[in-house]
């Protein structure tokens, strides 16, 4: 059985749409990969994720993935010292050109620095408003709602799960770890297939003193597995920009291996012409190696 991987690419920042994007729409072209590119398509207020200082783990994250040097100073000052740019109204042509291109795309979020840090205390109205958003920038752009979303930070609750299935959404990529499910929160099983992330992001693992970057490669593909589909989440602004170079050296690595690529819409398509095969898990909220806070995920 051939090894099967799906891309997703979290699209976070003005700036990571307007140069990571397209670098990453080449190196997937080159290496013959499919990928699935959620937008943040609202303000760019980067600079106000600082308040995250005071999270366990924030600082020290921060310290060894020279966020400075990835994101760079000016987004790191968008909606503070600076204004925030809109990145859907400025990024209109680079986002439909990866749709053009045959990509995926889909909804990461209105603005990214709001669900992240407060939708877990948004009453469903605000989340709702949100995502309405989010939908309406979605649908100027690319002229028909979207199919799918993925949450950032992977912040993700009962609220956000009831308005994915208000917008019958085709399936999200909200949570980390294990096989595809329909998500039980309190109780309640939500219709909107899940696949989750199942590989580490460069991001928990750069700047670790047991994954130099000569280790990461290897690393990623000892992680890759034959009796499921793995799903690796990577960021514009990283694999796209500052680690470019290495994220080249993964696609050869995975052609070298033979790795399939496969798009996510396909996956799911084919997972849902089996719906009653797909099962509820409850979804909680967990830490990941690498990354602080919490995250949502599936009980085992």
């Amino acid at each position: 059985m051939p090894i099967r991987l799906a891309l997703k690419v979290d699209v976070d920042t003005d700036r990571g749409t307007r140069e990571g994007v397209p670098n990453l729409v080449a190196d997937c072209q080159e290496a013959g990969a499919p990928a699935c590119f959620l937008f943040s398509l609202g303000p760019d207020q980067t600079g106000r994720a600082i308040t995250r200082v005071l999270r366990p783990g924030f600082f020290k994250k921060v310290s060894r993935t020279s966020v400075v040097q990835i994101y760079g100073v000016r987004t790191l000052l968008n909606g503070t010292v600076l204004p925030a740019p809109h990145i859907g109204r400025r990024n209109t042509a680079t986002m439909r050109a990866v749709r053009d291109a045959g990509y995926e795309v889909g909804i990461h979020c209105y603005n990214h620095y709001r669900w992240q840090d407060y939708v877990q205390t948004m009453s469903l109205a605000e989340v709702r408003e949100e995502f309405t958003a989010a939908r309406a920038e979605f649908l100027r752009i690319f002229g028909g709602e979207a199919q799918t979303a993925g949450a950032p930070g992977w912040q993700s609750n009962a609220r956000s799960r009831e308005i994915y299935d208000e917008a019958n959404l085709l399936y999200a990529s909200d949570t980390r770890g294990g096989g595809p499910f329909f998500p039980r929160i309190e109780g309640r099983v939500f219709h909107t297939l899940e696949i989750p992330s199942t590989l580490p992001t460069f991001d928990e693992l750069m700047g670790r003193p047991e994954y130099p970057d000569e280790k990461i490669v290897p690393h990623y593909l000892s992680l890759l597995r034959a009796d499921r589909v793995n799903v690796f989440t990577l960021h514009a602004e990283i694999e796209g920009m500052g680690r470019r170079a290495l994220f080249r050296e993964l696609l050869a690595a995975c052609q070298k291996r033979g790795v399939e690529f496969i798009r996510l819409d396909d996956y799911a398509k084919e997972l849902l012409a089996n719906r009653t095969a797909i099962p509820a898990r409850d979804q909680i909220m967990a830490e990941i190696d690498g990354r602080s806070g919490f995250v949502a995920a599936s009980a085992a």
